[in-house]
């Protein structure tokens, strides 16, 4: 978590306890569904650089020679919107695999469109063909599942889907 995360989420518990002490349930309960959509956020995001940062440092032990790089605050658009997140680029010779995950950060960055809570991108260079929409929904459980997103239908990301766009990656 970045220190603008943590200042974020003290700010949102500041707001919730001033909401709570001037009678604004209303608000109070806004902000707390706000804290707990930017948890799933994260948690999704994280799982999603996780597993594929997993994939590269194995792949690595094994003689690789995967170059790594992430970048948080990383912006990218998804129609008129633009998400902030963070962006993990691997690169291994000419090709290279970019995964970026965000939501919107202000009003001025627009709407995650579908009911999402975050959007992401699969993304193989020069390989236009491969590459995935994502977006993140909340299960009637409440926790979050990343989908893709073809052709106006939705299947849920499974970690073998993850393997296969790195094994595209990952040929010669």
């Amino acid at each position: 978590m970045t220190e603008l995360d943590e200042a974020w989420e003290l700010a949102l518990a500041q707001a919730t306890q001033r909401a709570h002490g001037s009678g604004r349930a209303d608000i109070a309960r806004y902000l707390d569904l706000r804290r707990r959509n930017d948890l799933l956020r994260r948690a999704a995001t994280d799982w999603l650089m996780d597993a594929v940062f997993a994939l590269a440092a194995d792949s690595n032990r094994k003689g690789g020679m995967i170059q790594i790089e992430r970048t948080e605050e990383h912006r990218f658009t998804r129609g008129a919107a633009t998400m902030v997140g963070t962006a993990l680029v691997l690169r291994r010779g000419v090709r290279a695999l970019t995964v970026e995950s965000g939501w919107p950060r202000a009003p001025r960055d627009g709407v995650v469109r579908g009911n999402g809570l975050a959007c992401a991108n699969i993304k193989h260079l020069g390989r236009a063909r491969y590459d995935d929409e994502l977006i993140l929904v909340s299960t009637e459980k409440g926790s979050p599942q990343w989908c893709v997103v073809k052709a106006g239908s939705r299947s849920l990301l499974t970690s073998s889907a993850l393997r296969h766009h790195f094994s595209l990656f990952n040929q010669s």
